[in-house]
């Protein structure tokens, strides 16, 4: 597959995994607070989906896509949980053993669930990247495939079916709001949103506290980050990867910086992660400080209509854990957190 996925990848994976992962319904949650009259926000419910998140689409790609020799032989990945989760699925689906190397800020309760799907769990160090060191030097040691939880196209493009469902529920999207953690959801969504509809705007938000992608877009190349501080731990690998970096430089462009926002937490994830100045009208500029979220954005093709509907591909659609971003026009977008 190519390292830069086409709209006709998206349409294949949509295709292969069609038989094994649920089609999730769109919630219209109605008018917006404090938004232009006619603007709605809808909301994609993935936490329906058979493992709790999207991230079963792109391992159940990716696995399907493998040689049953090469599976036969294991499967591993690195795991904030919800990747963990779909490596799991995927794995029953193929018959092949499956190992997930989570890190210590992963909650116990996640790790005895992928046991009860089936996988072998190892601890291994403090955040995402120190588990993805070991993940990957047990399958260059066993023999294993190592299944990249956003780096791969294959995932990428398993994302990505998520948007095409938008599009074909919502047609009238105008404006796309998808949570970042290393890109891969934002990636796929983004190839089959513009793929289909070029005009259509699509907003990234990611954890102030995990800016990986922010920053990269800022310094022109994928960066590391010398620590992340979000509670988000699924949205917080220090390092993105030039894949992704190479869709979203593609499609997207930065703009600016808006100060202010919280992050508090609430039984192991993130309560909140709330722009200040809830009235404000631009929020093409991203949040920045010690918490709140940054922004990435799309520039739109042609006019900006004022009256947009927006759509949401998002993990878990938890009311207690929100995270409100203001687009413009007053359109008002709620997320909950999601990735890995």
């Amino acid at each position: 597959m190519r390292a830069m996925i086409q709209l006709a990848d998206v349409e294949a994976a949509r295709r292969r995994i069609a038989s094994h992962i649920r089609r999730t319904p769109l919630l219209d949650a109605g008018p917006l607070s404090g938004g232009v009259a006619g603007s709605r926000l809808i909301l994609k419910l993935e936490n329906l989906q058979v493992t709790g998140s999207f991230k079963v689409r792109g391992a159940t790609n990716k696995v399907l896509m493998l040689p049953p020799a090469q599976t036969a032989r294991g499967l591993v990945t690195a795991s904030g949980g919800n990747h963990g989760l779909g490596v799991a699925f995927a794995g029953r689906l193929a018959g092949a053993p499956v190992t997930i190397y989570l890190p210590a800020n992963v909650p116990p309760a996640k790790a005895a669930k992928l046991e009860r799907w089936g996988a072998r769990v190892v601890r291994a160090g403090d955040v995402w990247d120190d588990a993805n060191e070991a993940a990957l030097a047990a399958a260059r040691r066993e023999g294993a495939e190592y299944v990249h939880p956003f780096a791969d196209p294959a995932v990428i493009a398993g994302q990505g079916t998520s948007g095409l469902e938008i599009l074909a529920d919502a047609p009238q999207t105008e404006l796309a709001v998808v949570a970042i953690g290393g890109g891969g959801l934002i990636a796929g969504v983004a190839v089959a949103l513009k793929g289909r509809r070029p005009d259509l705007r699509i907003v990234g938000v990611e954890p102030v506290g995990a800016p990986t992608l922010h920053e990269s877009l800022r310094a022109g190349a994928v960066i590391e980050l010398p620590a992340v501080t979000t509670a988000a731990n699924t949205l917080a690998p220090r390092r993105s990867h030039e894949t992704n970096f190479e869709i979203i430089r593609k499609i997207y462009q930065r703009r600016g910086d808006k100060k202010g926002g919280e992050v508090r937490r609430k039984g192991g994830l993130p309560s909140r992660e709330t722009a200040k100045g809830e009235r404000d009208q631009e929020a093409s500029r991203a949040t920045g400080g010690d918490g709140g979220s940054s922004s990435l954005e799309s520039p739109p093709v042609g006019p900006m209509r004022t009256s947009p509907a927006c759509s949401l591909s998002k993990d878990r659609a938890s009311a207690s854990s929100p995270i409100r971003y203001h687009a413009e026009g007053g359109a008002c977008v709620s997320l909950a957190p999601c990735g890995d």
